[in-house]
């Protein structure tokens, strides 16, 4: 196997049918611009007819960041339930958790529907599970200044496992909250196994990773913030349901896959050569074996006698 880290490939979504945050660009910037440290390529798109399950087929995760409303037809859902499936990994950022409100599917897997927030303001969120990759470089309380989201469901009814809580006593909230979240109150969490798969049908979860947090231009400019989401994303791609930590996966960057290498290069890092005549053997298929002297003597008489027959007829 290829000792360097292979690289992921990563559908970044973003379409809106709603309200749209102009932190958009500012998103994909900063995600297309860490992706060679984090071994991801970021593909970004706002085009729904990217979601068919030929195209899906070719990532180790879809993100989604900031969408809002019905931003998928028909058959772009059956393709992300399908994608899902199959074992393919999920993130989503801030207003991710409302859109397609409707699908059932997509907020399992996404963990919980976006409710309402109180305005922006400064607010202290905890941490929870300090030894999540997406926690475990922020200080035990940390300081933002974003929107507080409220849900409509609690996502640990769903087995997702909350890593941050928003500290309700550090800012104002009027209300009414109409639904039970749970307590804590959830900010960021992850789900080892996506809910939003179809295992009666013997669907693969792979993982999901949702925060949200996310709301400003300078949020996602700030470096603890690319931390925390960037310590999902990678996360997420660890599950081993896709192709590039596992070749047998059904869905995934299989050019990058680092158990894909070719036997040559596996040999090479082994320090296991082959000599040309070898490679030449292998290359065609066929082995010569050797013919003993004796043999090739009488192949020689019979082919005499064969012709002294031939020219007294």
């Amino acid at each position: 196997m290829a000792s360097t880290q292979s690289t992921a490939r990563i559908l970044l979504y973003t379409a809106t049918a709603d309200y749209r945050h102009d932190s958009i660009p500012t998103a994909i910037n900063m995600l297309q611009a860490t992706g060679p440290s984090i071994h991801v390529q970021f593909d970004a798109t706002e085009d729904k007819s990217k979601f068919t399950d030929e195209n899906l087929s070719n990532y180790d995760a879809v993100m989604f960041v900031h969408n809002t409303g019905e931003v998928l037809d028909d058959s772009g859902k059956a393709a992300l339930q399908n994608y899902f499936n199959l074992g393919g990994n999920f993130v989503a950022v801030h207003a991710a958790s409302d859109a397609l409100r409707t699908t059932q599917f997509y907020g399992n897997e996404v963990g919980a529907f976006f409710d309402y927030h109180p305005p922006i303001q400064n607010a202290t969120v905890d941490v929870i599970n300090p030894s999540h990759p997406s926690t475990r470089m922020l200080p035990s309380q940390w300081s933002v200044t974003d929107e507080m989201y409220n849900f409509k469901s609690d996502p640990r009814s769903v087995g997702a496992v909350v890593v941050l809580s928003a500290n309700e006593s550090s800012y104002t909230d009027p209300g009414p909250r109409k639904f039970n979240q749970g307590t804590p109150h959830p900010t960021a969490w992850y789900q080892e196994h996506g809910a939003g798969v179809q295992t009666e049908m013997g669907g693969i979860p792979g993982r999901s990773f949702y925060t949200s947090l996310g709301h400003l231009n300078e949020t996602w400019m700030d470096e603890l913030f690319m931390a925390h989401v960037t310590g999902g994303i990678t996360w997420a791609l660890q599950s081993n349901t896709t192709k590039v930590f596992n070749p047998n996966a059904m869905v995934g960057n299989a050019a990058q896959s680092t158990a894909s290498s070719s036997t040559t290069g596996s040999a090479a890092e082994s320090g296991l050569t082959s000599s040309p005549s070898q490679t030449k053997a292998a290359s065609s298929g066929t082995s010569r074996i050797p013919c003993p002297l004796w043999f090739q003597y009488l192949l020689l008489l019979t082919a005499a006698c064969v012709l002294y027959v031939a020219w007294i007829i």
